[in-house]
């Protein structure tokens, strides 16, 4: 099961995020988020914000999740300030998770407790 949710202006997209729900039965206590992206011209505007609150309520909604996931790139700071000011934790780092044009980048693996 996934929801993605979409923030517009005038049926402009202006940026998404999916949350999914893990399938196996061992790991059905775990949501994740996806594919968060908001356009560079309309970033700190609290799109990014609203569009997470909506898939953090949605997956409260949910019977059984405990527990929400996303990564993101170590470097990213206003993503992480985002995630960390919605009481995400980070519990690891990927090391190298990402090569761009021949440059390693390492993904931050978050956890929100629901």
């Amino acid at each position: 099961m996934s929801f993605t949710f979409g923030a517009f202006d005038n049926r402009q997209l202006l940026g998404v995020v999916t949350l999914f729900m893990e399938k196996k039965n061992k790991l059905k206590h775990r949501a994740n988020i996806a594919a968060m992206y908001v356009y560079p011209e309309r970033r700190r505007s609290g799109i990014g914000r609203s569009l997470m609150i909506e898939a953090i309520q949605k997956a409260k909604e949910i019977e059984g999740i405990e527990q929400i996931y996303l990564t993101v790139v170590s470097n990213n700071k206003p993503a992480k300030s985002l995630y960390h000011f919605l009481g995400f934790n980070t519990y690891g780092i990927d090391k190298k998770a990402l090569i761009i044009d021949h440059t390693y980048f390492d993904d931050e693996l978050m956890v929100l407790f629901v």
